[in-house]
């Protein structure tokens, strides 16, 4: 039982941090995407805690970050030209690559698998805590798995307060929704799990860009993935969701007529709820605010003790479409198209 501290992001807090990972302990990070559970990817003991703080199935696998280019020869065997291509264009940045992993990275990091995601953060403290511990972070969201991910250093408080020794507090994460996740394959890039980077900017590296089935229908349980967040009941607050996919008249007659005065209805705008007798919450006009907010927003859902959930579909295309495989996974794939 640690005694969690929460700490600036001086570079005396990094460096303290930093001896804590090189000791084989997890500590909070931020990054532009989500805060992470940061520890020494090369050593399975201590990537072992992360899978213990965070109740981890440990079939999940791991992305691994760095600070810059020099660190990626020692940890993958091979580096395809399109890899290349799309780190010039994206890092650091919200975009992890699928690649064949060295023996060095340890399979508990790679749940088992021979390949590993890696990813170059653009939060300047994430990049000093690897350069301070002169090691490659394995770094999944700094929750209680299945809830949804930490976007400040409070939620992750909440989560971890006695399972890690710090958190670096470096305010809110820019993006809000973890890291693009891709794969290579022959002639197309295959796109895991959606985020900032979106498939339209992918399609501008490589003009085949596949959407894996995985996005949008749920995984079966002894499926291997190579990506973290395309199993298992993810992001999900406490409360019952069902998204809603229609216009803004529909669903404000589908809430009127369905939802009862107790439900909480998660809306773009505070106008779109004018005139509806239930809690409104507004998560976003755009695509990107709504990924600036959604897991803030499924945090205060539990916070005001929310039993059943009724919200609008964001787009598919863009970012929308990271927000809508979270918010999928938040609600269990319950959707209702009118």
């Amino acid at each position: 039982m640690y005694k969690t501290k929460v700490l600036d992001i001086s570079d005396s807090s990094i460096r303290f941090a930093a001896e804590l990972i090189k000791a084989g302990e997890t500590v909070g990070m931020p990054t532009e995407t989500v805060y992470g559970l940061a520890a020494n990817a090369l050593d399975p003991q201590a990537v072992a805690k992360i899978f213990k703080a965070k109740g981890r199935p440990q079939d999940n696998p791991l992305i691994v970050h760095i600070s810059g280019m020099k660190m990626l020869p020692d940890l993958v065997t091979d580096i395809p030209s399109t890899a290349k291509k799309c780190a010039e264009a994206f890092w650091p940045g919200p975009l992890t690559m699928i690649l064949p992993k060295k023996e060095i990275i340890p399979l508990t990091t790679s749940g088992g698998l021979d390949t590993v995601g890696i990813r170059m953060p653009s939060n300047e403290t994430a990049r000093k805590l690897i350069d301070f511990s002169g090691l490659p972070l394995a770094a999944p969201s700094a929750n209680l798995s299945g809830s949804p991910s930490p976007t400040k250093a409070s939620h992750v408080f909440n989560d971890m307060n006695g399972r890690i020794p710090c958190i670096l507090d470096d305010g809110s994460c820019a993006v809000g929704v973890e890291s693009t996740v891709i794969a290579f394959e022959e002639n197309s890039i295959r796109l895991l799990r959606p985020g900032f980077i979106s498939a339209e900017e992918l399609s501008d590296i490589c003009e085949n860009v596949i959407i894996d089935k995985g996005v949008i229908e749920a995984v079966a349980q002894d499926v291997k993935v190579a990506s973290p967040g395309m199993k298992y009941k993810h992001y999900a607050p406490k409360a019952d969701i069902t998204i809603i996919d229609s216009g803004t008249a529909a669903f404000r007659s589908y809430c009127a007529s369905h939802a009862s005065d107790d439900d909480v209805l998660m809306l773009f705008t505070e106008a779109e709820g004018t005139g509806l007798t239930q809690r409104c919450i507004a998560y976003g006009a755009t695509s990107e605010e709504q990924a600036a907010n959604l897991f803030d927003v499924l945090r205060e859902l539990d916070i005001i003790g929310a039993k059943k959930v009724y919200a609008r579909c964001p787009a598919k295309t863009g970012v929308g479409l990271a927000v809508y495989n979270r918010l999928l996974r938040a609600a269990a794939f319950k959707v209702i198209k009118l």
